[in-house]
């Protein structure tokens, strides 16, 4: 079984990653550090940079993921800044900004940066497509899940729980880097 590490403290990116990656023969293997970020508008790069980092310093393969909300009014905005954005003006500030706004059209784009040591990263990309609602609703997850509606649906992400929210995410990131990997 070939060892993977995926640099991350999020439980819920190490549960979708073995999921997808260990009936393959990839043991997941966490490692959860700092890495500095690269300020660019541009969530691939940010990938790119955090995963050749860490792998230059742990000295192994690795899978860094950088994912950010887009909204389109706001040019894409949050997007590399969405953690940021998250800390300071949270979801009700989110709100304020669209206040009037009909084009409530956003997308969550989650990049995963694969990097062999000693090689430069790759990135495959995940995008769920949603808008932001009016207001915040629901009582599961956090963050985003309370304004964010998945394509398809009339509720917030919070409305469902564990078990079904993460049905909505689109996983072809996952899906890619797996069968990279396999081929290999």
């Amino acid at each position: 079984m070939k060892k993977v590490t995926y640099v991350t403290g999020n439980w819920a990116k190490i549960l979708s990653a073995r999921q997808i990656l260990e009936p393959l023969g990839f043991e997941i293997e966490q490692v959860k550090m700092y890495v500095p970020e690269l300020q660019d508008d541009s969530i691939e790069e940010v990938a790119k940079f955090s995963a050749k980092w860490a792998s230059d310093k742990l000295k192994c393969d690795v899978i860094k993921n950088d994912s950010g909300l887009c909204i389109n009014a706001l040019n894409g905005f949050p997007g590399t800044y969405t953690h940021y954005v998250d800390d300071t003006l949270k979801e009700d500030g989110v709100l304020k900004l669209l206040d009037g706004v009909e084009d409530r059209s956003a997308y969550f784009i989650e990049v995963l940066a694969y990097c062999e040591y000693g090689k430069e990263p790759i990135t495959f990309k995940s995008i769920t497509k949603g808008t932001i609602a009016k207001e915040k609703s629901g009582e599961y997850g956090w963050s985003w899940d309370f304004i964010f509606i998945p394509e398809g649906e009339e509720k917030t992400l919070a409305n469902f729980n564990d078990d079904i929210r993460f049905k909505y995410w689109n996983m072809d990131g996952y899906n890619e880097l797996a069968n990279y990997l396999k081929n290999k």
